[in-house]
């Protein structure tokens, strides 16, 4: 886990990135109608608009009430840190979900002022929420978990080694 503002910086870059190219993928394959090589390319046309709304989202409203929740109902030095992850991480996706589907909304789904928005939106997050939370906890959230893990591990080794020659 991030232990200051830096690695919790990188942590929600890798994240985002993840998460954002992935539901980018899931959503244009649904658009479409099926999963190509092409969906992976088109993908990217999205992510570069969407992974930094996701970004800001994250770092300003659902990571900080995300723990906020999840430290109202755990503590750290009493329980399993593996409850702790998963706390985070349901929450995580409980708020960004339908803030994610709303901009996907307005911004490739016809825009703000349509009659439909509402049901489009509502539409967005109930086919998202399943996706979102299965690449979180199956995809994403392991895989970048462990990543981070590695790359601040050997840095922090690396420091531990230069401040005792």
């Amino acid at each position: 886990m991030p232990k200051s503002l830096f690695q919790e910086i990188v942590f929600t870059v890798m994240m985002v990135c993840v998460m954002v190219y992935a539901m980018i993928c899931y959503n244009i394959a649904l658009a479409v109608g099926n999963l190509s090589n092409a969906v992976f390319a088109m993908a990217f046309k999205e992510f570069v608009l969407m992974a930094p709304i996701a970004f800001v989202l994250d770092m300003a409203i659902a990571g900080p009430i995300a723990k906020k929740i999840t430290f109202k109902t755990f503590t750290p030095a009493k329980d399993n840190p593996v409850w702790i992850v998963m706390s985070i991480s349901f929450c995580s996706v409980w708020l960004m979900c339908p803030l994610m589907s709303f901009a996907a909304t307005v911004l490739f789904k016809g825009g703000l002022f349509q009659k439909e928005v509402i049901s489009i939106w509502i539409k967005t997050v109930a086919f998202n929420y399943p996706a979102a939370l299965f690449i979180q906890f199956m995809l994403a959230g392991p895989a970048i978990r462990k990543l981070f893990g590695v790359l601040f591990s050997q840095k922090q080794e690396k420091n531990s080694l230069r401040t005792a020659a």
